[in-house]
């Protein structure tokens, strides 16, 4: 077996002396999408934060590609291919959607292949590529957030609640694009609170609860299993 891209093992990590990861075990296969679900307050968002480098962890392990990363700086994470599109969006709303863009090839990246890899993804923002990020849509605004993670070339895409305060069908073409990205080799994992919509374009499913990961499996499974659960009470 190929080394996962990503490996999180026994991970524990507080706000103080609240615990709101408490040994989380997760894998993401190299090439796949994998949707992390589960209800508000699940701890989902925490672990991200700890696999992106925002917040430490307590106790436990995170792999990228086979490295161990122990309190990483964001640069360093960079370097081994993690790139993270936080909840909100994350755009300069006094810049230009082509000054959001550029600031992206001050890292290193040439210019016309930040604007290219950006308006072949996204040819709306061509449209808009004088206009003030702030003006636009919430919808044109994370299609600016995700042009300017892909930019940057990543090897794994940390996506956090995507369809936040978006119409239901601004969310779907969000998603197309999202396998559009995945089917480009780019290894995607995608917190989400509508789970049928992440599902659709992901390869498995993972599903939080209490801090832990609770059921894992391909999509299908995790669909079946979390009505179950639902109606259980369990989630």
């Amino acid at each position: 077996m190929s080394v996962p891209i990503l490996e999180v093992i026994d991970l524990h990590a507080a706000y103080g002396r609240i615990e709101v990861l408490r040994g989380v075990d997760l894998t993401v296969p190299k090439g796949a999408v994998v949707a992390l679900l589960g209800p508000n307050g699940a701890g989902k968002s925490t672990l991200l934060k700890v696999i992106s480098g925002q917040m430490k962890q307590t106790s436990g392990d995170v792999h990228l590609g086979g490295v161990h990363v122990q309190n990483p700086k964001p640069d360093e994470l960079a370097r081994l291919g993690l790139t993270t599109i936080p909840e909100g969006r994350s755009v300069f709303p006094n810049l230009t959607v082509e000054d959001n863009l550029l600031l992206v090839s001050y890292a290193g990246v040439p210019a016309r292949d930040v604007m290219d890899t950006a308006y072949s993804y996204f040819p709306q923002l061509h449209q808009r590529r004088s206009q003030l990020a702030g003006t636009m849509s919430g919808g044109e605004q994370q299609m600016l957030a995700m042009a300017r993670a892909l930019a940057s070339d990543p090897a794994l895409l940390l996506l956090d609640e995507l369809s936040m305060g978006l119409a239901p069908l601004i969310v779907d073409e969000l998603y197309e694009t999202v396998a559009r990205i995945a089917q480009s080799g780019v290894s995607i994992l995608v917190v989400e609170q509508f789970a049928r919509t992440a599902l659709r374009v992901s390869d498995y499913g993972a599903v939080m609860s209490g801090g832990r990961i609770v059921m894992t499996g391909e999509p299908n499974e995790i669909e079946k299993d979390m009505a179950d659960m639902i109606l259980g009470g369990v989630l």
